[in-house]
C-alpha cells in the first residue's frame, strides 16, 4: 500500500535522480523511513517510494522520460523552483538539522540564523538539487 489510512491532504511528490541513493541520503540527513518503495521494471530505477520524514511525508522517483518527462529533477534543471520547508519545535532544533544534513552530503548554503520573524532559520541544498528550509520559533 502506498498510502497509509489517513494521507496528508498535501504531500510534496520529489524527482531525483538516483532514487535508491535518494533513499539511503534521506535516512542518514533526516532520519527518514521507507514506508514502501517499488521499482522499475529495469529493476535499477524508483517507481515509486513512501518516505516518513519530520511528523510528514513525501513520495519520491526517479525520471522517466520515456514517459513524457512531465517531472524533471532539479539536477537535470540546474536549480528547482521549490523549497520544501520544515518547521521544528526549538531553535537548536534547527542547527542540528542542518549538521546532520550537511555531514551526510548537503550543501547549507544559508547557515541557521535568528531572522527578523522571530525565527532560527536556515536552508540547504541536498545532493539531488531539492531546497530544504528548517524554521523554529524563537
Amino acid at each position: 500500500m502506498a498510502f497509509g489510512p489517513n494521507p496528508p491532504s498535501i504531500q510534496p511528490h520529489l524527482c531525483v535522480r538516483g532514487g535508491a541513493d535518494a533513499i539511503a541520503f534521506y535516512e542518514k540527513a533526516f532520519d527518514a523511513e521507507c514506508t514502501f518503495k517499488a521499482l522499475a521494471e529495469d529493476g535499477v530505477r524508483l517507481m515509486h517510494a513512501n518516505l516518513a520524514l519530520f511528523g510528514g511525508e513525501i513520495m519520491l522517483h526517479d525520471e522517466f522520460p520515456e514517459f513524457g518527462g512531465h517531472v524533471t529533477a532539479p539536477t537535470s534543471l540546474k536549480g528547482t523552483g521549490v523549497a520544501i520547508s520544515i518547521n521544528l519545535p526549538a531553535p537548536a532544533d534547527v542547527d542540528a538539522a542542518l549538521a546532520k544534513a550537511e555531514a551526510a552530503g548537503a550543501d547549507v548554503f544559508m547557515p541557521a540564523s535568528d531572522v527578523f520573524w522571530g525565527a532560527r532559520y536556515g536552508r540547504l541544498r541536498d545532493p539531488f538539487g531539492h531546497v530544504w528550509a528548517f524554521n523554529a520559533p524563537l
